[in-house]
């Protein structure tokens, strides 16, 4: 007797050709990568997705710099900064995708997390999304949160999280 017809985006799902992976460099964000990159079939076409979340435009720190001057000196600081670490993440992603065999296209925008992401899926059309799981309390670290509720809400296609581990 044969199973149940789980249809052809399921069985796509299982080892798809395109998937989009959400993330920024954190625990559970290479968690969610190295699950990408075993999961995308070979030959498949890896989207990495990086979200600034935009509370970082608020580090300017405008309470103790008083100074037009050394505002935007240390706003460009900054900025260099996380261009800098962008750079070498996406680097590294892209370096680990072209060992496994996969295309690599990268994408990186300053917004909240979940509505970047679901416009990413809306513009791609991945098979699948993957995302790690939130960090746990306590972990070190800028606190950038992904609203699953508004996500969940806008997903057309399956998402799959990836515990720290």
């Amino acid at each position: 007797m044969a199973g149940p017809d789980l249809g052809t985006g399921f069985a796509a799902a299982l080892r798809p050709g395109h998937v989009l992976v959400a993330s920024h460099g954190t625990v559970g964000a290479c968690a969610a990568e190295r699950a990408a990159l075993d999961l995308c079939r070979t030959g498949g076409l890896l989207r990495h997705l990086h979200v600034v979340p935009d509370f970082w435009r608020g580090m300017m720190g405008d309470d103790w710099l008083n100074n037009v001057a050394t505002r935007i000196t240390y706003g460009n600081y900054l900025e260099g900064e996380l261009v800098r670490e962008v750079a070498d993440h996406v680097a590294g992603l892209s370096e680990q995708a072209r060992l496994a065999g996969l295309r690599y296209a990268d994408e990186v925008v300053v917004g909240k997390p979940a509505e970047c992401l679901l416009d990413s899926i809306r513009r791609y059309s991945p098979e699948v999304v993957v995302i790690g799981a939130p960090r746990p309390k306590g972990t070190p670290g800028l606190r950038s949160r992904l609203d699953l509720e508004v996500l969940a809400a806008g997903l057309t296609v399956p998402l799959i999280i990836v515990p720290i581990g």
